[in-house]
């Protein structure tokens, strides 16, 4: 079956606009290289640059590894209809996504999966990040947790209710499903989305040794995300930014018809 695209074309759009592709499409890519994406399914979604009614979505039926810059359609925020480009837009990625977008301001970007180690853990009763390492603590603080499912997203009410849970953190832990970042830039939701699977997957492979955990004490932990969060020792770009360009190399040595 023929997948239905309208590819948009790079004079057609501004340069923000059009790095705003470049840098979605390689989020999508790197999703694959880094074993985060599961089938067609998923949804990495941003708004359109200087706009608040509409964001970027791929059509769906495509392939992660398929996604390029000219992938992408603008759907409505208020309504989900297609504003540019063609294809149909997967029901629970505007139920879940627009609502957080329309709701959260610090949500330029909303990404979802259901990457394997943070969702093993989603399938605990106790999901929770422990302090149990640099990493882990650095994001404490930042993270929210749903404790319950309530099914398929099939209606923006449960987008709503997502953002609510959400509120100023800027990663989603949802219960028997899978996680969600949210940020200001792709590299902002990126970097979120691939720390937090490195954090699961560390905690998931020291609770297989079966020994106890060995917790950072409080005061450590303070001091660390007091480090974290304080004032920056470099100039210019953010870290998330630094780390999202290195990514970004990488794809353009393997894969450099992400741009396209």
């Amino acid at each position: 079956m023929q997948l239905k695209v309208m590819p948009i074309a790079r004079e057609d759009c501004s340069a923000e606009e059009w790095q705003a592709r470049i840098d979605l499409a390689a989020a999508h890519r790197l999703a694959v290289l880094h074993g985060f994406n599961e089938g067609i399914f998923n949804h990495l979604t941003l708004v359109v640059p200087g706009r608040s009614d509409r964001y970027y979505q791929i059509p769906f039926g495509m392939h992660w590894s398929e996604v390029t810059a000219s992938s992408f359609m603008e759907v409505g925020i208020d309504d989900g209809s297609v504003k540019r480009g063609a294809g149909d837009v997967e029901r629970s990625c505007y139920c879940i996504h627009a609502p957080i977008h329309k709701a959260l301001p610090h949500a330029k970007a909303v990404f979802h999966t259901h990457m394997p180690f943070a969702s093993a853990l989603t399938r605990l009763e106790d999901p929770r990040i422990k302090e149990i390492g640099q990493t882990e603590v650095g994001m404490m603080g930042k993270i929210a947790y749903d404790d319950t499912y309530t099914g398929p997203a099939y209606e923006p009410k449960e987008g709503e209710r997502l953002a609510r849970v959400i509120g100023d953190k800027t990663v989603l832990f949802m219960a028997n499903h899978g996680v969600s970042t949210v940020g200001l830039s792709v590299a902002e939701a990126y970097d979120r989305l691939y720390y937090i699977e490195r954090a699961a997957q560390v905690q998931i492979y020291a609770m297989w040794t079966g020994q106890r955990l060995k917790q950072i004490p409080e005061a450590v932990v303070a001091k660390t995300q007091t480090n974290f969060t304080g004032q920056s020792f470099y100039a210019g770009p953010s870290p998330a930014e630094r780390h999202f360009e290195a990514l970004k190399r990488i794809l353009d040595r393997q894969e450099p018809d992400y741009v396209r």
